[in-house]
């Protein structure tokens, strides 16, 4: 397979102001110096690995001093590969994101009580529920964007009180795991607007804390930081020792990789729609204020005073590529299956293998095959999973455009793309709007470093990221008729 690009250009061709970005990602943390251009810097790039502890009954952690380790790592590196080069003074900001709806319990003396619970984290199922009797999920949903879900705060929060009293009642604060990294490294205490969202107790409406939440799980606001904008950077306090060269510059607080993945492969507005096709999946799209009504089957997170993000989240695309790679005899001419047009014994499918997200939020769902004859074969399955897939693409994309999104074009990354390029023609077939294949890795870093930027440099010149052919629109009659199959399969099975 050839290298994937990262955009990265040697010192000598790039120019200040620079930022140190950073990404505490699933796998691993990384960092790297980033030019005005938004470009990384060949060899500042710094990478530890790590993975999430899986544990029963749904846990999903990793231990937070570990991640603040990985961390100081990380900016030890970079700041050693600023020094060779000459870059040391000016390097004008530090900047992180992090995986979003991550939760940790710490006490009065700045110590972590818990590990942090990742977004994975399944533990408080039964306080969803208990939620949903109590409350109106509709009204919450509307005031905060999101749904009652394991991931966000509302139902980690009754879990941890009801299940470790003992331990909620030493919780002087809960934080995300970049707000905890920022206060063990820089002493910087601060949760930015985007990630309280992520977090579920965001007004997405108001862009401050939602008190209504609050109540809801009864807890005091001063549980959590003070809100702070993306243009509302911390100075550190306490890094003069280890880091004086970054003793005094701005620390943007940490940000959800959501937002950075729309913007580090260009998807900065209303036209254009970011697809990523990883293990899960997701669409989102950047627009100018929050809906008056945000669409039920979508989740809506405020970035700042002026912006939000509309989309939703698929379970299973690169779960249900790896289904038929482990079910199936394996197959000829995949590319050209996948490329070219339909086939008339594919199955109708809901490919929910592990549950649904968007649009439904049928978290029992499972997947469902019909239509199959005796002249079905592998290569049909794979079809007709790859468009079942992609008709869940198409009604994230629906509900979209009805929050107010114009897109013309998608923007699609993730490793799917990568593996399976051929499939982007029916993604475009199935939106009837032409699909570009992101050509670069490490995009998500590259975002956070520009939206530090756009800060720092308001109206600076950036590099374009590298995009491939775009797959135009054919059968889109096909899919028109498939969405009708798809819709009544899952009025009667889901």
């Amino acid at each position: 397979m050839p290298a994937i690009p990262t955009m990265s250009i040697p010192v000598s061709e790039s120019r200040g102001p620079y930022v140190l970005a950073m990404d505490i990602g699933s796998t691993a943390s990384r960092g790297g110096l980033y030019d005005a251009s938004g470009r990384p810097l060949k060899g500042s790039k710094q990478r530890v690995a790590h993975s999430f502890t899986v544990g029963d009954c749904g846990a999903s952690t990793i231990d937070a001093d570990q991640v603040v380790a990985e961390i100081g790592r990380i900016i030890d590196g970079v700041l050693h590969f600023a020094e060779l080069n000459g870059l040391a003074d000016r390097i004008a900001a530090v900047a992180l994101d992090t995986f979003a709806s991550s939760m940790i319990a710490v006490d009065g003396d700045s110590r972590a009580l818990t590990p942090c619970i990742t977004y994975a984290d399944a533990r408080s199922a039964p306080y969803v529920e208990q939620l949903r009797e109590r409350v109106d999920e509709r009204d919450y949903h509307l005031r905060t964007g999101v749904r009652l879900h394991t991931s966000y705060h509302p139902s980690r929060l009754l879990w941890l009180r009801e299940e470790y009293p003992d331990l909620f009642n030493r919780t002087a604060t809960v934080m995300t795991i970049g707000e905890y990294v920022y206060l063990a490294l820089a002493g910087i205490r601060g949760l930015s607007t985007s990630m309280a969202a992520w977090s579920g107790i965001l007004n997405a409406h108001t862009a401050e804390l939602d008190t209504a939440t609050c109540e809801m799980v009864g807890v005091s606001p001063e549980l959590f930081a003070p809100l702070a904008e993306p243009d509302e950077p911390a100075v550190a306090g306490e890094v003069g020792r280890r880091w004086a060269s970054i003793s005094g510059v701005p620390w943007f607080h940490a940000i959800p990789d959501g937002w950075s993945s729309n913007i580090g492969p260009g998807a900065v507005d209303s036209r254009t729609v970011a697809a990523a096709a990883a293990t899960s999946g997701a669409m989102r799209v950047l627009l100018p204020e929050v809906p008056g009504e945000i669409p039920e089957g979508l989740w809506c997170y405020r970035l700042s005073r002026s912006r939000c993000i509309v989309g939703g989240a698929l379970n299973d695309v690169g779960r249900a590529v790896s289904w038929l790679e482990h079910t199936l005899a394996p197959v000829d001419n995949l590319a050209g299956i996948l490329a070219g047009p339909p086939l008339p014994a594919s199955p109708d499918v809901l490919p929910f293998f592990t549950g649904e997200r968007a649009t439904g939020w049928a978290n029992g769902a499972r997947a469902a095959f019909t239509g199959i004859s005796a002249a079905t074969g592998p290569e049909h399955i794979w079809r007709g999973v790859f468009e079942a897939v992609a008709l869940s693409y198409q009604r994230v994309w629906e509900q979209m455009a009805r929050a107010g999104a114009t897109p013309e074009r998608v923007i699609a990354s993730g490793s799917v793309v990568v593996d399976h390029p051929e499939w982007l023609q029916m993604l475009a077939d199935a939106l009837d709007t032409p699909v570009i294949p992101l050509t670069m890795k490490r995009s998500t870093l590259r975002g956070t470093a520009l939206i530090a930027l756009d800060a720092l440099d308001p109206g600076g010149t950036r590099a374009l990221p590298p995009l491939g052919t775009a797959f135009d629109p054919v059968h889109v009659a096909h899919y028109r008729r498939a969405r009708s199959i798809f819709d009544e399969l899952y009025r009667k099975l889901v």
